[in-house]
């Protein structure tokens, strides 16, 4: 059967991606939105909230912070979460952009292979600090955010996600939006914030070869990027209107697969942000499924580490050009990129959890040795099927001679497992206590709070001085 042809309105939204989007953005109302999305958005927030403390003490997020005391004023309106140093918006959108994407146990959406809440809450909250803004308001520009991050994800497809981080660059924009929504900028003036986002948007994976700081580096910018553009707007600066799809546009320069149709899916009628997954394990999300796969063939045939010879991740092929370079990993943030030292700690300890990566990854001999027994390779039914589902699927080999197999539909903290109410405030908890980020009691306040953010007169109240 030959497909049904596209009618002028459906036509004129591909030709015209960008300024659809713009369209969309600035028509948004938060009536608009399906009470359960807003629900699972107040979800994103409290886990992005607990991942940003957890940042604290990290060396690159001490870095950024030390850059923002030095450039920013010593004073401000907006606060740097792991501190609770006042600064610009500007500021503080930078440092907690990096604190929350540094312990990776921020969210993640699968199809765009992109993490929205560590550009899109940073520059929102810092900003709505800093303008008087409501929670209702927040609620409604991170919502725009995140439809619009998780669409740019999609339409630059695999080969972009090969070379560039997507949520350096997806995440420019998306924070672009995201503020723009929140100063209430029509149509026209959005879309030049996209382009000015898009202009600057960045993040390349060669990082991982090194254990560099750059991934923090990444979030950082592109979350205060996005702001620059949109503020930038709002004062009347122009930016380029085709931005995504044009002919030297981002399309062109970072991608050869993309579809223009994904930039537009369904506004307003498919919720792509109620399709976010909560990370579990805390670690790439590359890893996950065949972590999760280890452990319920552990747990089914009772099997211990030592009973384990060999183990083969079967696994998409992103996973490999992400985790392949990271074969001996030097830092606990690598760590958490080598496939190995992921199954190793599940193997050994039944957990990848923080505590796990920060005392047992790299100083625990065991964990080293599993590591050499772990390989990866492409699966064409995984590749396939990725990445709008992440399969977790793996074969190992036993000491008695044994191969068994393992295979785990949806991975926990994806939308068909996504984490109960309990389970995520826990996580939340947990991630604040990390590094003393915040108090039990601050943390159970602030919870609170978020929980009812659309009845926050002014976002300021929602963090403790």
């Amino acid at each position: 059967m030959e497909p049904r042809p596209l009618s002028a309105r459906q036509a004129a939204t591909i030709e015209e991606p960008t300024a659809t989007l713009c369209r969309f953005v600035a028509d948004l109302r938060f009536e608009d939105v399906p009470p359960a999305v807003v629900e699972f958005a107040k979800g994103l927030a409290i886990d992005w909230l607990g991942s940003a403390l957890a940042g604290k003490g990290a060396k690159p997020v001490e870095i950024l912070e030390r850059f923002a005391v030095t450039m920013g004023p010593s004073d401000g309106p907006s606060t740097i979460l792991v501190s609770r140093h006042r600064t610009s918006p500007y500021f503080a959108a930078m440092v907690n952009a990096a604190s929350s994407h540094v312990v990776e146990q921020d969210d993640v959406h699968n199809g765009s292979v992109f993490h929205p809440a560590t550009v899109v809450f940073p520059p929102v909250l810092a900003l709505a600090e800093a303008e008087g803004k409501s929670g209702r308001a927040v609620l409604e520009a991170v919502i725009a955010g995140y439809e619009v991050g998780i669409r740019v994800g999609e339409f630059l497809g695999r080969s972009h996600y090969a070379v560039f981080h997507t949520t350096g660059t997806s995440g420019t924009v998306a924070a672009a939006a995201a503020v723009g929504k929140l100063l209430g900028l029509d149509a026209a003036r959005l879309n030049h914030a996209l382009g000015s986002a898009g202009t600057q948007a960045a993040g390349l994976w060669e990082f991982l070869r090194d254990a560099a700081d750059s991934k923090q580096l990444h979030t950082a910018k592109a979350a205060s990027d996005g702001m620059l553009a949109a503020l930038l707007a709002r004062d009347g600066f122009t930016g380029a209107q085709h931005i995504l799809e044009g002919k030297q546009g981002m399309a062109a320069g970072m991608s050869h697969d993309t579809d223009p149709a994904r930039l537009t899916d369904g506004l307003g009628t498919r919720w792509a942000t109620a399709e976010t997954s909560f990370k579990w394990h805390a670690a790439c999300r590359h890893t996950h499924p065949a972590a999760d796969a280890l452990q319920a063939l552990m747990q089914r045939e009772r099997l211990k580490a030592d009973d384990i010879v060999e183990v083969v991740a079967q696994v998409h092929q992103a996973a490999i050009d992400v985790l392949g370079p990271v074969t001996d990993p030097k830092t606990v943030h690598q760590a958490k990129f080598s496939m190995g030292t992921v199954l190793a700690l599940i193997a050994l300890y039944n957990r990848a959890d923080l505590d796990a990566f920060e005392h047992l990854a790299l100083t625990d001999t065991r964990v080293a040795h599993f590591r050499t027994k772990v390989r990866m390779q492409r699966d064409p039914e995984v590749d396939a099927l990725y990445p709008q589902r992440w399969i977790g699927k793996l074969r190992l080999t036993t000491r008695d001679g044994r191969t068994l197999a393992s295979r785990v539909e949806t991975p926990k903290g994806d939308p068909g497992n996504t984490l109960t109410k309990a389970e995520l405030e826990s996580k939340a908890l947990r991630l604040a206590a990390f590094r003393d980020g915040a108090t039990p009691q601050e943390m159970q306040a602030m919870i609170a709070k978020l929980g009812q953010l659309e009845g926050l007169e002014r976002v300021s109240e929602l963090f403790p001085r």
